[in-house]
């Protein structure tokens, strides 16, 4: 992310509307993710689908299990190398960085998540919370902090482009018409607690001396998806480089940390599975994190440890609320926010009326890509019940677009790990700790609030198909 420049705020050379289709990576990460949902489209209408290409790991318990899996499909990885590494080569040579330094980059980010992924198949990984994007992290701050890298193997730690593309990807797997299965009550609490949370964070952040920009990107790393909405709401107000870092490392630190205690709460109280699915999707910043939780506490159902419920349950009520009903205030925020920034904050700060346009250029073009490519996938999913697009719908189109796009965001999360130094996280200060913090108690609080006592009805007795 770059600091704001007088050139950005008065609009002056920017390139015309015809070269900023291809000569940024925002339209690259539209083009490519609706190329993508497109040609699963096209599949699945032949009969077809993706799937041979969106190569994954499957669930193994032994190491010649997974060796088998790799000899098996070895083919296809390396097909799937070769289609991100073309692809991706693409964007770079049009955005104006060098392809000579990004591929050898790629290849390694590409083997490194390929080995994150098969850990995060592992039978036992649930247990341990190792989703391929924490675990990929987790990897990444360890190799940077710790062991050190060179630094031209920077050029395919391409951070933005990754989470930009695969939000893309995850607009193809909320299609709205989840928001009509998911009911006025799942989309009720998300938005409340969506509000709520980023008022909180923003407000106080303000009241501790923190600028307008990193408040907003703390707010929404917050009340949104934290990573996701964090890189998207950063690009709307012109965010400093250093913010995003700042509000993702602290996103993760809680994710993290709720993955225990979340769960561990709720059984010591005995929630139902769909109660503690709602609390769990309502206080967690990260979509991994909050999945390990809910999956984790389900499989506690029937094992006579006082617990009520299936463990579909705690999957169905944790998507509804955070995957749904959470994720789409992502384009909300960043449109909400980009239109304050032009017309409030810099026009303040520059003491000079601010050109209007600019909300067009701060939007994060790949937002829009999220919002056609959910669209797509309504009008695809139009006239099937929530059965048949589990059944038939979701296994050969939906499937196959989310192996992709957990692709991207492990490339993503081992990109944020690999260019992040603890120093200089440091040297933010204490405040965007406690102003988030803050945060945090208050999600928490409320989350519980409205799962518990006002809907917990609702969340027990949560139908699953």
């Amino acid at each position: 992310m770059t600091e704001t420049t007088h050139t950005e705020v008065t609009g002056i050379n920017k390139p015309s509307i015809w070269q900023e289709f291809w000569s940024k990576e925002d339209w690259w990460a539209v083009w490519l993710g609706l190329g993508i949902v497109a040609l699963a489209y096209v599949l699945y209408l032949t009969g077809s689908s993706i799937s041979w290409i969106a190569v994954a790991p499957a669930k193994w318990s032994t190491l010649s299990q997974l060796s088998t899996q790799f000899s098996k499909n070895g083919i296809k990885y390396l097909a799937l190398l070769a289609a991100f590494l073309g692809l991706f080569t693409i964007v770079i040579s049009f955005i104006g960085q060098k392809p000579k330094a990004f591929i050898p980059s790629f290849i390694f980010i590409f083997v490194l998540s390929t080995v994150i992924y098969a850990i995060g198949s592992w039978d036992q990984a649930n247990r341990y919370n190792l989703e391929p994007p924490l675990l990929a992290l987790a990897l990444g701050l360890f190799i940077s902090n710790v062991i050190g890298l060179p630094r031209w193997l920077d050029a395919g730690f391409r951070v933005e482009f990754y989470i930009k593309l695969g939000i893309v990807l995850l607009g193809a797997t909320l299609p709205f018409t989840l928001i009509i299965w998911a009911g006025p009550v799942a989309i009720l609490q998300a938005s409340i607690v969506s509000l709520v949370t980023f008022f909180v964070i923003f407000f106080t952040a303000r009241k501790l001396g923190l600028d307008h920009r990193l408040a907003a990107v703390l707010g929404a790393g917050g009340a949104v998806c934290g990573v996701s909405a964090s890189i998207a709401v950063a690009g709307a107000v012109r965010a400093k480089k250093e913010h995003p870092p700042i509000a993702i490392s602290l996103v993760v630190f809680y994710a993290i940390i709720l993955i225990f205690a979340l769960p561990l709460v709720s059984r010591a109280i005995h929630l139902p599975t769909g109660v503690a699915g709602a609390w769990i999707g309502t206080s967690e910043f990260a979509d991994a994190a909050g999945l390990a939780a809910a999956q984790s506490y389900g499989g506690l159902a029937g094992t006579h440890l006082g617990i009520s419920g299936t463990a579909e349950q705690a999957l169905a009520s944790y998507t509804l609320i955070k995957v749904i009903g959470r994720d789409i205030w992502i384009g909300i925020w960043s449109l909400v926010l980009a239109l304050i920034s032009v017309t409030v904050w810099e026009r303040t700060e520059t003491n000079s009326k601010v050109q209007v346009g600019q909300i067009w250029w701060r939007f994060p073009k790949f937002v829009i890509g999220f919002l056609i490519a959910s669209v797509v996938t309504t009008l695809i999913v139009h006239g099937n019940t929530l059965t048949d697009y589990n059944k038939l719908v979701k296994p050969s189109l939906i499937l196959p677009i989310t192996a992709l796009r957990t692709w991207v965001f492990t490339f993503s999360f081992l990109s944020i790990g690999l260019t992040t130094r603890f120093r200089e996280l440091a040297a933010a200060g204490i405040k965007p700790f406690a102003a988030f913090t803050f945060g945090v108690v208050v999600n928490v609080a409320l989350g519980y609030f409205l799962s518990v006592i006002v809907f917990g009805h609702y969340w027990s007795s949560i139908v699953t198909h």
